[in-house]
């Protein structure tokens, strides 16, 4: 297995994190579901550090050189990750869950109003 990791420091750029949670709302999470070798991608966010970004675990056996979805991430946030790498997975374990299908993540809980 392989996993890449993205990450953008949004200092520079005019999204936020709730906006990025938006778009993944409204279109970002769909068009990664039929990709061939995919895993598991997750995104991420770190509001202490205004961080956004996205974990993806390959098989082995992914071509990772073949079209994937178009980068939305960086056409929104203005600029590529400030960081990017893809490195071999040593380990995989699930631990002891409800077994339940992972929920979508903050992207998909109902939208609360700042107070």
């Amino acid at each position: 297995m392989k996993a890449t990791i993205s990450w953008w420091d949004l200092s520079g750029s005019d999204q936020t994190i709730d906006s990025l949670r938006a778009y993944l709302r409204d279109e970002g999470v769909q068009p990664w579901e039929q990709i061939h070798g995919l895993r598991l991608k997750f995104w991420i966010s770190d509001r202490q550090t205004n961080r956004w970004g996205a974990v993806v675990l390959w098989e082995s056996t992914a071509d990772l050189t073949a079209p994937m979805p178009p980068n939305r991430a960086t056409e929104l946030i203005g600029y590529p990750p400030s960081l990017r790498m893809t490195t071999d997975v040593e380990a995989v374990v699930e631990g002891l869950h409800s077994g339940e299908v992972l929920g979508g993540g903050l992207a998909f809980e109902p939208v609360r109003k700042a107070s």
